[in-house]
């Protein structure tokens, strides 16, 4: 029975290797001789090749020139390949003796074009910087070295000895310091990062410019930080230093690139996910809007675009990124301190001291409640319970890092697996018992002065009351009970494992540093965090819901049908 099992096994994904090697023979032309094999003698191969690969390269700047379809396909396979007969084998109606005779008479004649006599080599010149090979002896185990330059920016670097870095410069600045006619600014900088600049006609030049270095880029804008970096091949660091320099200090923010970024913000906003409309309807719940900063929406709302012009943009960004020093940041992951710190110096060495009062306006947490109704694809309404804890300089961080992490959720379609969640608590206790409950899950909002945790869920409109009485239950168990062992023993070692995980991508560890240095002035090593996720108690956690409990609740909910989520009134009783 087991031996016909395996069998099936092995004829299904030997017949899904097939149609996959089929559809890739009718894509890509010439790719050379090639056997797979597996038991019960399937074979699947290329038995009628009768002359070479053909091998072409072709540059992005070269790509650019090609204007159709069928310019670009016929520059990259010839006429002669493109009527070829297909060279699998895929009915398999070869004999195997025939195969065999082709394969060797193959091997006979036919070179590639990287083969022998006068080929060409894949690259004619030597590359200007061949990374030295280091014996592991006297590899110096990576630390971050922290900086500041003679105009107050911080340099912040460590190293990973790979052939790719992360380079990158993060700010103090976000939605929260938009004035009342400024509101959407930085969701709009967000769109316009990376376009044209002084030496950059246009964000399509830095686009090929970054594909033939080997090389990406990434913005991305918050409530209180700014980010932009670029993630390429470390010959070419320095020259993603350049670009970041000229999108920094010298952008154009032309009039036509505002207004193409304020229509996709429209369409952007028009698709937005429910889930992110949520959290801006919980911002705004918690701490009032228009006047708190935090209560302040961050996606531009299609109301604020008209009042957004390249003007506006200038002087936001002269404001608080080029008369900021102090407030900035440069990154590093995977290159030399002293390299990095010579090439800051050297691009962003121009920027000027200046002392300037701090924008930010500390927020009051008030609590409330805000519904939004919006037609979704799937029918279902969201509903989000919060309290206030403390922010990102609160002893509160790491212990709500691991009631989060203990009561994980998720949605009733999540896959299951080491890791995953699927022993947290949410899903034992909510997910695994209502059957109208389509997702559950615990959450964390830090700012600098205050955060957010609470509890969210999905479910159909007319169990949106259900919903929330339940989501108020497990907060009340918290503040009565203490959690099992076994609970906060799995937790913490789900927090540990997640985040030594995270911080091995090298994008990660980029902005870990960042966010760190300019959050606190500092990098927490991953021995200290692991002490204070290990020295979090059960008492910790039930001292933790106590507190915040204590507090006004915050209720929102978005969905088609939000008329049965209940009151605030009767949320606050539950907690009594």
């Amino acid at each position: 029975m087991m031996a016909s099992r395996a069998s099936r096994f092995v004829q299904r994904v030997a017949t899904s290797s097939s149609a996959a090697a089929s559809s890739r023979s009718r894509s890509l032309p010439n790719l050379g001789f090639q056997t797979i094999r597996c038991k019960h003698n399937l074979s699947y191969e290329y038995p009628n090749r009768t002359e070479s690969p053909k091998v072409s390269q072709t540059t992005a700047a070269e790509a650019a020139t090609v204007t159709t379809e069928e310019s670009w396909i016929s520059k990259r396979r010839p006429a002669s390949a493109m009527e070829e007969e297909d060279h699998f084998d895929d009915e398999n109606t070869l004999p195997d003796l025939e195969k065999v005779a082709r394969r060797e008479s193959q091997k006979k004649f036919i070179e590639t074009a990287l083969q022998g006599g006068e080929s060409r080599r894949i690259c004619q010149d030597v590359p200007a910087y061949i990374p030295p090979n280091v014996s592991q002896e006297e590899l110096v185990t990576p630390t971050t070295i922290i900086s500041t330059l003679d105009n107050g920016i911080r340099v912040v670097s460590q190293e990973t000895y790979g052939q790719v870095c992360t380079v990158g410069l993060l700010s103090n600045v976000g939605s929260r310091h938009e004035r009342e006619n400024q509101v959407g600014v930085t969701h709009l900088l967000e769109m316009l990062a990376f376009q044209s600049t002084d030496k950059y006609t246009s964000g399509l030049e830095i686009m090929e410019s970054l594909q033939d270095w080997g090389g990406t880029s990434f913005a991305n804008t918050g409530r209180e930080q700014t980010l932009h970096c670029v993630d390429i091949l470390r010959p070419n660091v320095e020259k993603a230093m350049d670009l970041l320099s000229e999108v920094v200090l010298r952008p154009k923010f032309m009039d036509y690139e505002v207004e193409d970024c304020k229509r996709a913000i429209e369409y952007q906003y028009m698709d937005l996910m429910v889930e992110m409309l949520l959290g801006e309807t919980l911002q705004a719940a918690a701490y009032g809007e228009p006047h708190s900063q935090l209560g302040k929406p961050h996606f531009c709302p299609p109301e604020a675009l008209p009042n957004l012009t390249a003007d506006s943009v200038h002087e936001f960004w002269q404001t608080h990124m080029l008369q900021n020093p102090a407030g900035l940041v440069i990154a590093g992951a995977g290159i030399g301190h002293e390299e990095l710190v010579d090439m800051s110096k050297h691009y962003f060495g121009e920027l000027e001291a200046h002392t300037r009062q701090d924008p930010t306006v500390d927020s009051v947490y008030t609590g409330g409640a805000s519904s939004v109704k919006k037609e979704t694809m799937e029918g279902f309404t969201r509903v989000a319970l919060a309290f206030e804890l403390g922010g990102w300089h609160s002893d509160d961080l790491v212990p709500t890092c691991v009631l989060q992490t203990l009561l994980g959720g998720g949605n009733s379609f999540s896959a299951g697996g080491p890791g995953k969640g699927m022993y947290s608590r949410l899903y034992r206790q909510v997910l695994n018992k209502y059957y109208w409950a389509e997702s559950a899950e615990a959450f964390t909002a830090f700012h600098g002065e205050s955060g957010l945790f609470g509890l969210s869920a999905s479910c159909i409109p007319s169990k949106s009351r259900d919903a929330t009485l339940v989501l108020a239950e497990q907060l009340n168990k918290l503040k009565t009970e203490l959690v099992t062992d076994e609970e906060i023993d799995r937790a913490r070692n789900m927090l540990k494992c997640n985040v030594l995980t995270q911080l091995e991508s090298r994008l990660v560890l980029f902005e870990d540093m960042g966010r760190q240095v300019l959050t606190y002035g500092r990098r927490e090593d991953t021995e200290t965090m692991c002490r204070k996720i290990d020295s979090v108690t059960k008492e910790d956690l039930r001292e933790l819901a106590q507190r915040a409990m204590a507090k006004p609740p915050t209720i929102a909910s978005v969905g088609d049908d939000v008329s049965i989520v209940p009151g605030y009134d009767e949320v606050v009783t539950c907690f009594k």
